[in-house]
């Protein structure tokens, strides 16, 4: 890990397969064993502070959709991924053990 790591690949290594479930499940239930786990923070509250437009939502790839999509969270995921990933990067600077995925209205 470099000094100052700039990206999440840099703090925990780019991901080259889907991971194991297993191997998931028991590296969690081990860590958390040892110490609390730290789980990320509000994504929406995040989000939110970017202060993004309709124009942000839509992107490229939602530019001619009918529907109107400012606050559609989600969606940014698609639209504005390097927005969606430095809040994730932030929030693993910040201590992190867990990031969870952005898609709270995605049910």
């Amino acid at each position: 890990m470099s000094q100052n790591p700039s990206s999440l690949d840099d703090l925990f290594g780019p991901v080259a397969a889907k991971p194991d479930g297993s191997e998931v499940l028991a590296a969690l239930t081990a860590a958390a064993r040892e110490r609390i786990l730290i789980l990320d923070g509000a994504m929406g509250t995040q989000i939110q502070g970017l202060g993004f437009d309709e124009n942000h939502f839509r992107g490229d790839k939602f530019a001619e959709c009918a529907c109107h999509q400012q606050g559609n969270n989600d969606l940014l995921i698609l639209t504005q991924p390097k927005a969606i990933e430095e809040i994730h990067y932030q929030y693993a600077i910040a201590g992190a053990d867990i990031l969870e995925t952005n898609t709270f209205s995605s049910t």
